[in-house]
């Protein structure tokens, strides 16, 4: 790649560090979503915790400006639904 300053050199640098730090935060959203859902599919005695870690990773995440708060409520709210009907 020709770059025409230094700062749109480091400029490139820092955005494939920010996208590999959101990406592997996006994936562990994803891992403890997941298995979240497969414990209340399961109706595992393990899924509160999960249900909790899923939440405590997807408020993380919000904090960092990784994904929008609504959509973290989305997720949190849809989750705690499936987790209440089991119960």
């Amino acid at each position: 790649m020709v770059f025409r300053s230094k700062s749109a050199k480091k400029r490139v640098k820092t955005s494939k560090q920010r996208q590999a730090r959101n990406l592997a935060a996006k994936k562990e959203i994803k891992k403890a979503f997941k298995a979240a859902e497969r414990a209340i599919a399961s109706k595992s005695g393990e899924a509160g915790n999960l249900v909790r870690k899923a939440i405590s990773v997807i408020d993380k995440a919000v904090q960092r400006g990784i994904i929008h708060k609504n959509k973290a409520a989305r997720r949190k709210s849809r989750l705690i639904l499936k987790y209440n009907k089991i119960k």
